[in-house]
């Protein structure tokens, strides 16, 4: 019994951190916020399922698809209260406009968006929004949906391992590290809700560009600032959820 409500404590403290959904009142003290993420992934399906109800109403009530697409994108950024949006904005600021790791980290804390970031909003938004236009139905954005945000939140745990935190302080060094089991089981679910969502081919196709992100991001972070923030896993999960989201679009109208 303990075991069983251990574990939904840890899928609520990832909905409560991952999203703007009110569950804090259902929240147990004491969980492990590092040893939680293994939820990760399932909180991100909770993400894609919201999505994937305002597409299905756009779609029922006849509204154009880019009209569809767009309000499935505004709720999508309400429900997450456009955490990693921000992240990823961070990280663009950042890494392009310090000259030394210690200006990086000062202006990605900087609560301001500069230039890099404002178009890196811009151009991930558009992306995002397109890509939602191009599924033809609520059944393919249901499964491009709860993939996208269930596989990109399972990178988070492993990349978490994979780079130490570049401050002393701040969120990333305060979640501290999860294990490996953890890691494996959100990239377990991850690899899961991309096969049911994909198919085998876009599944396959989507592990291997998001391993490649993977590590290209982790070789960028630790050049830039010797490690990883909040931000860069904000900015790694808008990344992966930009991939799979494309080759749902792309493998659409072959699925459908």
């Amino acid at each position: 019994m303990k075991r069983h409500f251990g574990r939904f404590a840890d899928l609520v403290l990832c909905l409560t951190f991952y999203t703007r959904l009110p569950l804090g009142w259902t929240a147990a003290e004491g969980r492990n916020f590092a040893e939680a993420q293994w939820a990760a992934p399932l909180a991100g399906a909770v993400v894609g399922l919201c999505g994937a109800f305002i597409f299905w109403l756009g779609f029922t009530v006849g509204a154009p698809s880019l009209l569809t697409a767009a309000l499935t994108l505004a709720a999508i950024l309400c429900v997450t209260g456009c955490l990693h949006e921000d992240g990823a904005a961070d990280v663009a600021d950042g890494f392009g406009g310090g000259a030394t790791r210690e200006r990086k980290l000062e202006i990605m804390r900087d609560s301001r968006h500069g230039t890099y970031g404002i178009a890196t909003l811009i151009v991930t938004l558009l992306i995002r929004w397109s890509a939602m236009a191009a599924l033809p139905t609520p059944w393919m954005a249901l499964a491009g949906l709860i993939a996208a945000h269930a596989a990109s939140r399972a990178l988070i745990p492993a990349f978490m391992i994979a780079l130490p935190p570049a401050r002393r302080n701040g969120l990333s060094a305060g979640a501290g590290t999860p294990s490996w089991p953890v890691a494996g089981g959100a990239l377990a679910m991850g690899s899961i809700a991309l096969l049911a969502g994909l198919g085998i081919v876009g599944g396959v196709i989507s592990a291997v560009l998001l391993a490649a992100w993977f590590f290209f991001l982790k070789r960028l972070s630790f050049r830039q600032i010797g490690g990883q923030t909040g931000d860069v896993l904000g900015a790694l999960q808008q990344g992966g959820e930009i991939i799979i989201l494309v080759i749902a679009a792309i493998l659409a109208p072959e699925i459908s």
